[in-house]
């Protein structure tokens, strides 16, 4: 939906005018393929275009998506549910085909014509998306690309600061956009229906999950159990402290900020503590919540990823082709290091700079959490196992998706014209994220709707006064205190020197004075 500005080529010409091509320059030496496509430019018209971009013309990605997302949560939430199956399975069909027009009409690449509206090519633009996302197109794709897909399209290494990753593809892209239309498909269904959908992908699944004891003894000495008094620990460590710390690792190198992880982290036990009567498996002893969890997992984890994040920003990238490296040693190592970021750049987030960095980092950290807790509020409503390999997969998409899309929203953050789009990946998230909770929202409402324990509530309120009163001090009132400060000071400097220019006055003509009283004297 971008309007592409064509600007002159080199070379004289009228001021002010742009034209799509220049003269075709002599075909030189091995040169065929480039002379004719020259001639070929060369037949096209010249165009006048002012450059102006309109409203119109600009690609209002967060505004459709909180369109896209207000009305998925009004049919959703607010419209009954109709009983009839088939019915519901052609709305949820419309409603999927809309949202990936959606992601088309905001995020697809222009065709070549802009008239009467670039958005007019977006169906045949998502068209080649879909036939990208197929095995056999995204296989040949990456041999086409040999064991370098960074360096896919666009000029030359030598002239980029970064490139799409193998997770930043079309058919990694496509794959995504596949699973927001499922959930939207799923969230359209009544709730029987839903689960009974899943058994479509297992036949295991759709049954109600069997009551477990969670919490339990908290004792972490046992006197009573004379075999092993540490049983309630060893109990503790199962697969998902691995699972805890790999998650955390990965997390820190998208995030980048010890700062931002230790406050997600921290949050979510707070969270866990907060909503304990909703989720049987939110209830967890004090020294699991605080040792095991924020110390040793998570905390190990953040640890190890902030020393990953500082080999990675020191190390030299310095890329070679692999059959211009002469010795095997040293093709196992390029090969191993295609799977290492093909350049870096350090985060640096700022919050407390401007209005704007601090909300974005507030709504990062509010996703963050958002997406955290419709891991296990999906696997309640949705009856699935925690063992589940649908579990793993979601986890093992966001792991891929959240390192683009945090680049993405850094980028979008940094750019201080505010008029850059929100990129694909960051989109797709919020989408999924958004239709995530919908779904829990509309399966299991009465759990959603379990009043927070008074003193839980209260705490949460007292948060939320303390952010929004520093909010207004740090950005408003700090202000304006300082700007009066400041015009105070310069009020004083301006007094001072007037001051001093009449004191200096009075001194210079003070002789002049005495003479002149002598003379009337005598």
């Amino acid at each position: 939906m971008r309007r592409v500005e064509h600007r002159d080529a080199p070379g004289p010409g009228p001021q002010g005018k742009a034209s799509l091509e220049g003269p075709p320059a002599e075909p030189g030496p091995g040169a065929g393929a480039g002379a004719g496509t020259g001639a070929r430019r060369s037949t096209e018209s010249e165009v006048y275009d002012d450059g102006t971009n309109t409203f119109f013309w600009r690609a209002h990605t967060l505004t459709v998506l909180f369109i896209l997302t207000c009305a998925l949560g009004y049919v959703t939430l607010l419209e009954e549910t109709p009983q009839d199956t088939a019915y519901n399975t052609k709305r949820g069909v419309v409603a999927s085909i809309l949202v990936f027009l959606c992601f088309g009409v905001t995020q697809a690449k222009d065709g070549p014509f802009s008239r009467p509206h670039p958005v007019c090519g977006v169906p045949g633009s998502e068209g080649s998306i879909a036939t990208a996302a197929c095995p056999t197109n995204g296989a040949r794709r990456l041999v086409s690309e040999g064991l370098s897909p960074r360096s896919a399209r666009g000029p030359p290494r030598g002239n980029r600061t970064a490139s799409p990753g193998l997770w930043d593809t079309q058919p990694a892209s496509a794959l995504r956009q596949r699973t927001l239309q499922s959930q939207f498909l799923l969230v359209l269904q009544t709730v029987h229906d839903g689960r009974q959908f899943l058994k479509y992908i297992d036949p295991k699944l759709g049954v109600p999950l069997p009551e477990r004891d969670y919490g339990g003894n908290c004792l972490i000495y046992d006197p009573d159990n004379k075999t092993d008094p540490f049983h309630n620990i060893w109990d503790k460590l199962d697969g998902f402290v691995p699972a805890h710390f790999l998650g955390w690792y990965l997390k820190t190198l998208m995030i980048r900020d010890w700062w931002m992880c230790m406050i997600i982290s921290v949050m979510f036990e707070f969270l866990e503590y907060s909503l304990e009567h909703q989720l049987p498996n939110f209830s967890e002893c004090w020294w699991d919540h605080w040792i095991m969890d924020v110390l040793l997992c998570n905390g190990l984890g953040i640890y190890c990823g902030m020393k990953t994040l500082g080999w990675l920003s020191l190390k030299t990238y310095k890329w070679q082709g692999l059959w211009n490296i002469p010795t095997y040693k040293g093709k196992m190592k390029r090969i191993a290091f295609q799977f290492t970021p093909y350049s870096w750049v350090r985060f640096e987030w700022k919050p407390a700079s401007n209005l704007r960095r601090w909300l974005g980092v507030c709504g990062i950290i509010l996703v963050f959490l958002l997406a955290e807790l419709n891991t296990f509020y999906l696997k309640f409503v949705l009856w699935m196992p925690p063992e589940h390999y649908l579990v793993l997969l979601r986890l093992v998409f966001f792991v891929n998706v959240g390192g683009v899309a945090m680049r993405e929203i850094y980028d979008f953050m940094d750019d201080p014209t505010f008029h850059k789009k929100f990129g694909q990946q960051a989109w797709l998230v919020a989408a999924i994220t958004a239709t995530e909770f919908l779904i829990v929202v509309k399966y299991d409402p009465y759990t959603l709707t379990l009043s927070l324990p008074f003193y839980v509530a209260q705490c949460w309120i007292l948060g939320t006064v303390l952010i929004l009163t520093w909010t207004v001090w740090r950005f408003f009132l700090r202000d304006i205190t300082l700007r009066y400060k400041e015009i105070r000071r310069q009020k004083q400097e301006s007094r001072c020197e007037v001051d001093q220019t009449s004191m200096d006055g009075s001194e210079g003509h003070s002789p002049l004075l005495e003479e002149q009283d002598r003379d009337g004297e005598l």
